[in-house]
């Protein structure tokens, strides 16, 4: 009888602290709160944590690698368009003097087009410093698959070449600028992959 009577409260108290535990549960289970669906259809519930700030100080050589990489990447949105449109005038050059073989006539046709980059393009090249000019150099590499050196000693002569070569290593640089995308210049491809698609080049 003893048995049967703690057997009995023992499980009235259960009964009593589930629907306790019931009556907690449907009050919470009432909560809205933000949810994410999945393409696949799925729902689930998502929160938004407070916002954290981690603060430091920068060292030396992390600030010299942002202010490079900053100035890196400025030379390249600068530059860019100017590359690709000696690009597209080189191209159309090269076109016109295919089937062209009197000098004379040569020389006229890439007179004109001189004149023609002249007017476009002198205020604005000649307002690049010297390390968005090295820069320009590397990207007219990259979009014509010739150097400057060849581009000039091929239009203007071997003796120009020569001579704006000399001009460019007094300034610590040189027409004849490489360009190697997985290379040294890895960082400059990033750069004109990002100027790429946000303007929309093609090509």
């Amino acid at each position: 009888m003893r048995q049967i009577f703690i057997y009995l409260l023992t499980a009235s108290l259960l009964i009593l602290s589930q629907q306790k535990l019931a009556a907690q549960k449907s009050v919470y289970d009432t909560l809205r709160v933000e949810a994410f669906i999945t393409p696949e259809g799925d729902t689930i519930p998502q929160s938004w944590l407070p916002t954290v700030e981690v603060k430091s100080i920068m060292t030396a050589a992390a600030r010299n690698y942002w202010a490079e990489w900053t100035r890196l990447r400025n030379a390249v949105y600068v530059t860019y368009p100017y590359a690709l449109k000696a690009s597209v005038v080189i191209n159309e050059v090269n076109g016109q003097l295919a089937a062209v073989t009197d000098e004379k006539v040569r020389k006229q046709i890439i007179r004109a087009r001189e004149k023609d980059l002249k007017r476009d393009f002198a205020d604005k090249v000649t307002n690049l410093s010297i390390y968005q000019g090295k820069v320009l150099m590397k990207l007219i590499r990259r979009e014509t698959g010739n150097s400057c050196y060849d581009l000039i000693k091929e239009y203007k002569g071997g003796f120009n070449a020569g001579l704006w070569q000399t001009v460019a290593f007094l300034f610590s640089s040189s027409l004849k600028q490489q360009y190697d995308p997985k290379g040294e210049d890895q960082e400059i491809e990033k750069f004109v992959q990002e100027v790429r698609k946000l303007y929309g080049y093609k090509g």
